[in-house]
């Protein structure tokens, strides 16, 4: 698998895009870019979907490390996180799992490096369990 999600229940779309970003900013990610997947479908196909939204979350000291072991790596930079409207009051915040970048690079900074990340992105999603149910 490439990644790992949480359910967040009895939430509006809002109110967990605003935990996921809290729970970024805790564990040392800023949000570089935020594409509104929504919007972009019904602007460009004419077509209606629940809200979704991809967040780049940024790590300055390891984004870094990573560029440090391996310059191009920034193929694969920011961490993209989404978060995603199921139904109304059922909310997936998923997280791209930074081992996926050891495989593609095989690089061994770049383990070290994705061994940190992954460790943070999975207390995020820790943390938002408080506001739903993890799946794996």
């Amino acid at each position: 698998m490439y990644g790992f999600t949480t359910t967040l229940t009895g939430l509006s779309f809002d109110e967990a895009l605003t935990k996921t970003t809290a729970a970024l900013k805790a564990e040392g990610f800023g949000v570089l870019s935020e594409v509104d997947i929504q919007r972009a479908m019904k602007e460009k196909l004419g077509a209606d979907m629940p809200p979704y939204r991809i967040l780049g979350a940024c790590n300055p000291p390891l984004a870094h490390q990573a560029l440090q072991a391996e310059p191009d790596i920034g193929l694969l930079l920011p961490c993209n996180v989404i978060v995603r409207e199921e139904v109304p009051g059922r909310i997936v915040v998923g997280f791209l799992d930074p081992q996926t970048m050891v495989g593609l690079v095989g690089k061994p900074g770049v383990k070290t490096v994705a061994d940190e990340a992954e460790g943070r992105l999975r207390r995020v999603c820790a943390a938002l369990q408080g506001s739903g149910t993890l799946t794996v």
